[in-house]
């Protein structure tokens, strides 16, 4: 009886916790909406604009909504979250904090790509259309809450599965934009890469570059997942892990960084740097997590899939550049997706302040 009476005051707590946080980002859904109406409505005051070509009102809309994504994900961190680095080793609190500062830029770019994106699939049925400053206020003022909404709902309780769910959804909208923007609409015949070149090349580039930033914080985060199941003792293990993850974001921030019409060689050597470094990385991950034969099979079936794919489109010229780099982007983000997913299963939800002074002693 007595252990039945302290499940249900449990569940009670949590009930109490949850309908707690849902008040809170219902108030945080309302501050957003009318900083954006005001925020909108100031920066676009004035004569009418259209709402797509010259003068557009969407880039504004999506610079405003993005930073009041990033402001409502920094509250809420403050709200939930304050002083969990405080009993940490520097190192630990540093890892922390940079991947914070990461997690709220990609936010701020999630958002922002996402209000360009809407507005140029928008743009084709909405020909002609003029937007007043107010009109322009509430088009930002919805962007806003919706952005500053799942901004907030991040901040409460920041997990690896929410940043594998950033950087699938940054890599999607940013492509999807990139695509529709693209100058050669013939670029599929050659590699996603021709997405890079031109006027606008930009957004593809700044999406490869904000992904590799992504790729590098979600290392750090299964690092932390990985540290809270195994403990002081497997550091250095979950170490060589984080840093293989970073080089792979670095590596793929730098495909963007250098374009392949500008330099082909270093966008190359960068590619498969990249390609490299994240085999290298769910290698090490399985090889920590060993007693998890679901993932030793997805591992090896990762690898061979993506040796077979390359064999294919390089030495048998069967498949093109554009289909596996999707095929390997394809098997990649599945295969973080069941890892992530059995780390949440795993791992504890609770800090682990490491005992140690340095990762790698």
């Amino acid at each position: 009886m007595v252990d039945e009476g302290g499940e249900w005051f449990d569940e009670g707590m949590d009930v109490e916790r949850m309908l707690r946080e849902q008040r809170r980002m219902l108030w945080a859904t309302a501050v957003c909406f009318v900083v954006g109406l005001l925020a909108g409505t100031a920066v676009l005051w004035g004569a009418a604009r259209p709402f797509s070509g010259d003068g557009s009102v969407i880039i504004p809309v999506a610079l405003v909504a993005g930073l009041i994504a990033a402001i409502a994900f920094v509250i809420s961190t403050r709200m939930h979250r304050a002083g969990e680095t405080a009993p940490m080793p520097l190192w630990q609190a540093v890892v922390s904090d940079v991947s914070a500062v990461a997690v709220t830029a990609a936010l701020a770019g999630v958002t922002g790509l996402g209000v360009l994106l809407a507005g140029e699939v928008l743009a084709t049925g909405l020909q002609g259309l003029e937007l007043p400053a107010v009109g322009g206020g509430l088009l930002t003022a919805v962007a806003s809450a919706l952005g500053g909404r799942t901004a907030f709902r991040t901040g409460i309780r920041l997990s690896t599965r929410d940043v594998a769910a950033l950087l699938f959804a940054f890599l999607i909208i940013g492509t999807l934009f990139a695509m529709l923007t693209a100058t050669d609409a013939a670029w599929w015949e050659r590699s996603f890469s021709q997405l890079g070149i031109g006027s606008g090349g930009w957004a593809f580039n700044g999406t490869v570059i904000i992904a590799g930033l992504l790729i590098a914080t979600a290392g750090a985060y299964l690092g932390r997942d990985l540290h809270r199941m195994l403990g002081d003792a497997a550091l250095r293990g979950i170490a060589a892990v984080v840093i293989a993850w970073a080089g792979a974001g670095i590596a793929l921030a730098a495909v963007g960084l250098l374009p392949l019409d500008r330099m082909p060689l270093p966008h190359a050597i960068a590619a498969f740097a990249t390609l490299a470094l994240l085999l290298a990385a769910a290698v090490m991950a399985t090889v920590l997590m060993g007693e998890l034969r679901m993932l030793r099979v997805l591992t090896v079936v990762l690898v061979v899939l993506i040796g077979i794919a390359v064999v294919l489109a390089f030495g048998l010229r069967v498949l093109s550049v554009t289909v596996l780099e999707a095929v390997v982007v394809g098997l990649v983000l599945l295969w973080l997706t069941t890892l992530v997913q059995l780390l949440g299963i795993l791992a504890p939800d609770v800090s682990r302040p490491s005992a140690r002074r340095s990762p790698l002693r």
